[in-house]
């Protein structure tokens, strides 16, 4: 019998698929491109809530009872700490934690790890008279903390910032409430993270 892939999915509004249905979202869509390969896989297990910055996040992974371990686990967050002007130095400690967490959820195959970077969401319209520039540059400081630590611990890392900077003008890229992302956006991640899964199973 085919092993049946196991996923937990970590963050805030942009895992959960804030103002799109659940099944939206792009852990979901991920496993749907998967089951499309004939490839067998759990629904996702999903640990976000819209608004956590990184330590409510790593709060509420201490309070949940876990898998002893995972085949994959995606972790994108990051992007409530720029909003609320939490320090760079906080989140780097953060952001450490929840990623050697992370790689022991993988029973230690830090590969099997997957890092998304912040999504810009200065360049939606909610943010029009939000100081674009500057949004994009604490973006920027963020995901250069996410990448590095990426690439020291060896786990994956996809970038979905470039991507979403350069839709976040399309009315159908975004969600109605013109700050989240539509399913035709998380399907566009759903495919990268689907595709390194694939690449790794």
């Amino acid at each position: 019998m085919n092993h049946c892939i196991s996923y937990l999915a970590l963050g805030d509004s942009y895992t959960i698929g804030e103002s799109v249905p659940l099944h939206e979202s792009f852990p979901y869509l991920t496993a749907q491109l998967i089951r499309k390969q004939k490839m067998a896989i759990h629904a996702p297990e999903i640990i976000a809530k819209t608004g956590w910055t990184s330590s409510e996040l790593a709060e509420q992974i201490l309070k949940t009872e876990l898998n002893t371990h995972y085949d994959y686990v995606s972790l994108l967050i990051g992007v409530n700490n720029q909003y609320r002007h939490q320090s760079l130095n906080e989140f780097r400690s953060d952001f450490e934690y929840l990623l050697k967490k992370s790689i022991h959820l993988t029973n230690g195959k830090p590969q099997n790890v997957i890092v998304l970077s912040i999504p810009d969401w200065g360049c939606t319209p909610f943010a029009k008279e939000k100081n674009p520039g500057s949004i994009a540059v604490e973006i920027d400081s963020f995901n250069h903390v996410c990448a590095q630590f990426a690439e020291d611990y060896h786990t994956q890392y996809i970038d979905i910032t470039t991507a979403t900077r350069a839709v976040s003008n399309q009315p159908s890229a975004l969600a109605a409430d013109q700050l989240h992302y539509s399913r035709e956006t998380h399907l566009l991640w759903a495919n990268l993270v689907a595709n390194k899964i694939m690449e790794l199973c």
